[in-house]
């Protein structure tokens, strides 16, 4: 099947070390941000490598495969198209609508003479599942939103304030190159998106009886994105607006949407040390699009937003993050990737003694060697101050650190 398509090459770079290993490739991730083009990338890139390789691919959302309901059939499929001394590459889209489908890739696992890729909907296939399910035998590679470098070249945009504006407003779901960029066509998009979500892979799988709670505790994180919270805030704030609803079931609700890929929360963590505090977490959106056709962008949102673009930047870079405390002061991220880690502070505009205190003197009781930076959106950026770099948010997110 020939697709074209933009090549997202930070996720092939990833990949590219298993290609033929003996392990289950499984691409997991939010909804609509290009699982199924990179199983085609992932296909083209083993055509690069042998002549005429024998590539088996199934899309359980394509009538052709409507046959294929279980692992039986699934495996007489898959044989009936082996050809004799020659590798097979399996590539299976939405792997969830095959009943016990498992099953049948631990057969072909064990079998030694396949290499398989899949992706699976969040509805029906968790990431914790995975582990059950396939029990040591796959390896999860997470697939996000574009990034800021991604949707610059995916919407063929120069890197600048405008389009900064245009990434912040309707986030980086692949689909968008398709669209063009006006609030309108965009927002009724992502509305359906965010439907999708809420419906298909929350309140259907987790059968919850009452949709509009959930609704009420998504547009709460949307309008306290970078604020810690808890549960029992959570469950306060509801109250005041006269709906009851206990701490242990927000915890659920929280953790729903964090296994969807909607949300990820962010715990703090002792700066010097391994603690990590179980209470007071923040909670950033995988695509700002989606949190603004919740609760459309102001200017006035600009401080949490550009935390949200930060944090999720750093997701898509491979990083670790969680929330530094140090005493009573806070590191806005701790990031960690193998050996190395990195110290960030996000500020709109440091335009005054007080913010610039704040910014770099929390950095600056750090006492490890460990890079510090400072993000914002001052256009003339002072460089360095005693070790600690300060960069404008246009640099920051069209590089890979």
């Amino acid at each position: 099947m020939i697709k074209t398509y933009i090549p997202r090459n930070i996720y092939l770079k990833r990949i590219k070390p298993f290609i033929d290993k003996d392990i289950i490739k499984v691409l997991v991730g939010q909804r609509r941000v290009g699982k199924s083009y990179l199983l085609f990338q992932i296909m083209d890139l083993i055509r690069e490598q042998y002549e005429s390789p024998n590539i088996i691919y199934i899309n359980k959302e394509l009538n052709e495969f409507a046959s294929i309901t279980n692992s039986k059939e699934l495996l007489n499929y898959i044989e009936g198209k082996v050809m004799k001394n020659k590798k097979t590459y399996v590539f299976i889209d939405e792997i969830q609508e095959i009943d016990q489908f498992e099953k049948a890739l631990r057969s072909l696992q064990a079998d030694g003479s396949y290499d398989i890729y899949c992706t699976g909907s969040n509805a029906n296939l968790l990431s914790g599942e995975l582990a059950t399910y396939l029990s040591g035998r796959h390896i999860e590679i997470k697939i996000y939103g574009l990034s800021y470098e991604e949707f610059l070249r995916f919407k063929k945009l120069d890197n600048n304030k405008d389009s900064l504006l245009k990434f912040i407003k309707f986030g980086g779901l692949p689909y968008l190159i398709h669209l063009p960029l006006e609030d309108e066509v965009i927002y009724d998009y992502l509305s359906n998106i965010y439907s999708t979500i809420l419906f298909k892979d929350i309140v259907k799988r987790h059968s919850i009886r009452n949709a509009a709670i959930l609704e009420r505790l998504i547009e709460f994180l949307a309008d306290n994105v970078g604020s810690f919270v808890t549960a029992k805030r959570i469950s306060d704030f509801l109250k005041s607006q006269r709906i009851k609803i206990s701490p242990s079931v927000i915890l659920n609700y929280l953790q729903y949407l964090a296994a969807s890929f909607f949300i990820f929360k962010v715990q703090r963590s002792g700066i010097g040390g391994k603690k990590i505090f179980e209470i007071n977490e923040k909670y950033y959106f995988e695509d700002l699009g989606l949190k603004h056709s919740i609760h459309r962008y102001e200017n006035n949102d600009i401080n949490k937003v550009l935390e949200n673009l930060v944090f999720m930047h750093m997701k898509i870079c491979g990083y670790s993050i969680t929330v530094g405390q140090l005493g009573s002061k806070e590191i806005d991220f701790v990031c960690s990737r193998g050996d190395e880690k990195l110290y960030i502070q996000v500020a709109y505009i440091i335009n005054d003694n007080r913010t610039k205190e704040r910014e770099f003197g929390n950095l600056l009781l750090i006492k490890d060697n460990y890079k510090k930076i400072v993000v914002s959106m001052d256009e003339m950026v002072e460089g360095n101050f005693e070790g600690i770099k300060q960069i404008n948010i246009l640099d920051f997110l069209s590089t890979y650190l």
